[in-house]
């Protein structure tokens, strides 16, 4: 999708200033988004991108360039636009998700790029340190993995009798491997009994949920692919009446029944910042990698009760929103 396709649809989101910042560069930056899954999908964070551009007076198609570009969840597509950002010669590349952020930076290692999400992004060679990451690259981590057990805490809440737990994750994705192997050795002392649902396209989602015989809940662990086929995953789920978690409240928006994870706009509105910094010429290696200070809770109740449960007050009382 081209980038006057997609802005028309964050008008309405983003409330651009009447007067713009003095002292703006005199060329106007050109920054190309990366998007890791399709427009609709990451719609909220996109638009908190723009709004927190325009808070720090950069208004695109005026003082700044921006143009999206959407992988729609495969890692072929995230090479393809990284190369053609390069040949665009954009100033600066803003990409979300472990996997994007990779093919970014295979792609270029002069021109900066900003990870509005990645998971560990030490362990997986996207920066040398959190506090000096060195090269090209900086952003904001999630650290997704240090979540698994919070998340199984929260579902045993829910589902009543839990002891068998499904696990969705895409083995293409090394960090989905991580994840899934924390998962794994949570539920372990937990003492619940796991099957892993391997996925490495969306034509094995559906396939992966047919031989499920026994498990009573599914843990969705998520990245680009999973992102991208979050209304098939949650459709399956709903088939065999299995209650779900995922990472971010989208997915309960979308009918899903509990999220637990980072606040995801929350982290591209600062991934601004780190735009602003850069484009007024500070280096990307010496911006220390940030992480999650805001964290949501997400209940859809109308879900629960179409699963037959109930959700106790306590854990609704904790909850950022709760969907009925």
């Amino acid at each position: 999708m081209k980038r006057r396709d997609f802005i028309g649809g964050l008008a309405a989101a983003a409330a651009w200033p009447i007067l713009v910042r003095a002292q703006q560069p005199s060329k106007i930056p050109f920054i190309g988004f990366l998007g890791q899954s399709t427009p609709s999908a990451e719609k909220e964070r996109a638009a908190a991108f723009v709004q927190r551009l325009s808070e720090l007076g950069w208004v695109d198609g005026h003082n700044i360039k921006v143009e999206y570009r959407w992988g729609e969840g495969r890692t072929e597509r995230f090479a393809e636009i990284a190369a053609e950002f390069v040949r665009l010669k954009v100033d600066l590349i803003v990409a979300s998700g472990t996997a994007n952020v990779a093919a970014a930076k295979r792609a270029t290692s002069i021109i900066p790029i900003v990870f509005a999400v990645a998971g560990n992004p030490v362990a997986n060679n996207l920066v040398a340190s959190l506090a000096r990451p060195g090269g090209n690259v900086t952003g904001l981590s999630t650290q997704a993995t240090d979540l698994a057990a919070k998340r199984l805490e929260v579902l045993k809440d829910v589902v009543p009798g839990l002891n068998h737990l499904a696990i969705v994750g895409n083995v293409a994705n090394p960090l989905a491997v991580l994840e899934i192997t924390e998962v794994q050795q949570v539920a372990g002392t937990l003492g619940l009994r796991t099957t892993a649902m391997e996925i490495k396209s969306a034509g094995d989602i559906s396939a992966a949920f047919k031989p499920l015989e026994g498990a009573n809940a599914l843990y969705v662990v998520a990245d680009p692919l999973v992102n991208t086929n979050r209304d098939l995953i949650q459709n399956l789920a709903m088939e065999a009446r299995l209650p779900a978690i995922y990472n971010a409240r989208e997915h309960v928006e979308a009918g899903g029944l509990i999220s637990y994870g980072p606040n995801f706009a929350d982290l591209y509105r600062r991934a601004a910042d780190f735009v602003d910094r850069i484009v007024r010429g500070a280096e990307p290696g010496e911006i220390p990698v940030e992480e999650p200070t805001k964290f949501d809770l997400a209940i859809n109740i109308k879900t629960a009760k179409t699963l037959g449960l109930t959700v106790p007050e306590e854990l609704l009382a904790r909850a950022d929103k709760v969907i009925e």
